[in-house]
């Protein structure tokens, strides 16, 4: 075994609310010091090193994971217009191609088309790979296509910074622009007359600040200014209504919004304000063309609605009282509500899990009725948990819902739903190559009882040789097995469960795998939300510990055969947990971990620092926060000794980083893993740092499945997994 590295300690002193804490290797963030990148690239050499002996392993797993894998594939095409839209994959290529064809007059039906051969008349809009060439990193954040369909703009990042080039390019025989922008971050739309586009800037903070309106073939100098957002807990976003009437503007908070629009025809006018902001109230509007021609704006609000609520209003009617069309549900979480002509698409959490309900509008006098529920129904998903979400729609005047349907054991389905009969069509469903059989595998859920009697949902896929299913469907492990479990629970964000053929390398080989949804997330509701933020974070961590907890008193695994993995606040989450209980874990896998959090949440200069306080607290300004946020912080936490003084083992842990990260700097890892190891010489922990990518890790598919491959072939080593 060879030494791991070092790194000087340079002690720099932190003092808040009368409390100072010291860092040894606060340093490690100055991104252009020559020294931190040596240091980050003997890591890389250091953790190529250790785990050498694995490289035949990593070998396997990948081209386990590339065999299972349609390589030359293509999407289900999607009607926009006059023409179909999809993508082309290509095996031995990295990224995919970005193809229209023309849609035959009178035929509703998406053409069949071959992975393998072009059509004649196929146009490529965008190759990613002729993009990527010369370069090690490319992520398209702008693909959008003109109204009149002549021109489409481009948006590439070739860091990892989330800071994109966009260009402007022709699709119907035009002379080529000479438009470039820098700096443009994700939010994008074209005005009706395909001449002007609106789209969004960052600020120092990497907040999106600025809402700017473009007229092609124009100086970007010449560009106009259109709205600003100076309180730096507010994001501005762009987009058009899918009636492609209105182009919208969102200024939110993560707990307050206000919604701006613009007819989509006159871009040079002044954007309208929808409502203005009240604390805490978020809300978000669609617009809806009913067929008499008259507009409207369905709005989803929390305002009296914890899980928030449905309400309907004429757009000339700005004095009028909102109308209800849904009410509040307590504990079914209202998501989102998607007009179409004649339905309203309704996505919602129910039961713990993902679901999608249609509702056709009554007539064209009323067209929403009193109860808008009474006439409306689920799209089936299938035995649960699955995860039923809404697929590309891009038609207003549409007779059927595209869908996307999941689950554990259940390759990703794309379907079409019959709005007036409810039948569902399946237009493909995902290949598994090698001959997979779903019968193989089980899935189901666990409920674990929290401290404080709260049940918390877990979602397990297992191998049918190491779980069983009894006849009312509850699972039971036949042997302590090898053990992964899967936690996020931040930001109201739901990890819901879906299929991935990369996983099937762990259940072939015996291993568990479970998501814990615990709170903090949106699984359950806002309350759900709610109960893992600010001052009751902690709650998130306590969860995940008594789920692990249980699962070796019941038998599905021991300490030594558990790993568990996060990333981002997921990272948080290992981090934190690794502290609270460092014995129930053999080895934590911490990707992009934001396990610096008080250091990181006291600095406004960070990328999302201010934005977040409203999830996280202020500690700069609350000495409550502060407390709060000091007593999990896993950097801040970690400690060469247990509470009855012996020395502390923590799990072998494998964190990465990326030096192009704009929402968790590289260096929280890196530090991290340093104050680990000088906790405890038998502290196991590698550090891998991507120095040419962001928070989303390397961008080709191949690089990713290498990543991917190491990752597992790390935690199949530690388990002590064998084929």
């Amino acid at each position: 075994m060879s030494l791991a590295p070092r790194a000087p300690q340079r002690p720099f002193e932190m003092t808040r609310h009368g409390d100072t804490r010291v860092d040894p290797y606060y340093w490690l963030n100055e991104r252009d010091n020559e020294e931190v990148l040596t240091h980050l690239r003997d890591e890389n050499a250091y953790l190529a090193q250790e785990l050498r002996h694995l490289a035949p392993l990593e070998a396997e797993l990948f081209e386990e994971i590339k065999a299972r894998i349609e390589e030359t594939d293509i999407s289900v095409p999607v009607r926009r217009g006059d023409w179909w839209y999809y993508e082309r994959t290509r095996e031995g290529l990295n990224y995919p191609i970005s193809c229209r064809l023309r849609v035959t007059p009178g035929v509703d039906a998406p053409p069949d088309i071959s992975p393998e051969v072009p059509l004649a008349d196929e146009y490529v809009i965008l190759d990613e790979n002729v993009e990527a060439e010369g370069h090690d990193f490319l992520s398209i954040g702008v693909l959008a296509i003109s109204p009149d369909d002549a021109w489409v703009a481009v948006g590439a990042d070739f860091e990892g910074d989330e800071r994109h080039h966009v260009t402007v390019r022709p699709l119907a025989g035009q002379a080529p622009l000479d438009d470039q922008l820098e700096d443009i971050y994700y939010g994008f739309a074209w005005a009706g007359d395909s001449r002007h586009f609106f789209y969004t800037r960052v600020d120092e903070a990497m907040r999106p600040w600025q809402l700017w309106r473009h007229e092609i073939g124009t100086s970007p100098e010449d560009d106009v200014l259109v709205l600003q957002e100076d309180d730096a807990q507010y994001n501005v976003s762009v987009g058009r209504s899918r009636d492609d009437d209105v182009i919208v503007v969102a200024v939110s908070s993560s707990s307050t919004s206000e919604m701006y629009y613009l007819d989509a025809t006159t871009p040079t006018q002044d954007f309208v304000l929808v409502e203005s902001r009240r604390q805490d109230i978020e809300y978000g509007v669609e617009h809806f063309r009913d067929a008499t021609g008259q507009r409207w704006w369905l709005k989803i609000t929390n305002e009296d609605a914890k899980d928030f609520r449905l309400l309907a209003r004429r757009v000339d009617e700005t004095d009028a009282p909102w109308r209800e069309l849904i009410a509040h549900r307590p504990g079914q979480r209202l998501d989102g509500v998607d007009a179409f002509s004649t339905f309203l698409a309704i996505s919602e959490r129910y039961d713990g899990s993902a679901a999608v309900r249609v509702a056709p509008l009554v007539d064209a006098a009323d067209p929403f009725g009193d109860d808008v529920l009474a006439h409306a129904y689920f799209v089936d998903g299938g035995p649960a948990p699955s995860t039923v979400s809404l697929s590309a729609n891009a038609m207003y005047e549409t007779t059927t819902l595209r869908v996307s349907i999941t689950s554990m054991v259940t390759p990703r389905l794309v379907a079409n739903i019959d709005v007036a009969s409810g039948a569902l069509t399946v237009l493909k469903q995902q290949r598994v190559l090698g001959g997979y059989d779903a019968s193989r595998y089980v899935t189901g859920r666990l409920w674990v009882e929290a401290s404080d009697g709260v049940k918390i949902p877990v979602s397990v896929v297992a191998s049918r040789d190491v779980v069983r299913v009894g006849d009312g469907g509850e699972l039971t492990a036949l042997a302590p097995a090898p053990f992964l479990l899967y936690g996020y629970g931040s930001y109201e964000i739901s990890i819901d469960p879906s299929f991935s053929s990369l996983r099937l390398s762990l259940l072939d080989r015996g291993v568990i795998f479970a998501i814990a949804h615990i709170r903090g997330g949106g699984e359950m509701g806002r309350s759900w939300y709610e109960m893992g933020k600010l001052s009751q974070k902690p709650t998130t961590f306590s969860d995940f510990v008594r789920v692990a907890q249980l699962l070796v008193a019941e038998g599905w695994t021991t300490p030594a055969q558990l790993a568990a993995r996060g990333g981002s606040a997921g990272g948080l989450l290992v981090g934190a947990v690794m502290n609270l209980a460092p014995e129930l874990f053999r080895c934590v896998v911490a990707e992009v971990p934001f396990v610096d959090a008080l250091t990181t949440m006291l600095d406004e200069s960070l990328p999302l620092t201010v934005g977040e306080w409203e999830e996280w607290g202020n500690p700069d300004a609350s000495a409550d926060a502060y407390r709060t946020m000091k007593s999990y912080a896993p950097y801040d936490n970690v400690r060469s000794v247990n509470d009855d003084g012996s020395t502390r083992v923590y799990p072998h842990v494998f964190a990465a980083g990326g030096l192009n990260d704009s929402r968790v700097g590289y260096w929280e890892p890196a530090k991290w893993v340093l104050k680990l190891r000088d906790a405890n010489p038998a502290n196991l922990a590698y550090l891998k740092t991507e120095m040419g990518a962001g928070h989303g890790g390397p961008s080709g598919r191949y690089d990713a499945w290498r990543d991917e491959a190491q990752v597992l072939a790390f935690i199949v080593d530690e388990l002590g997994v064998t084929d």
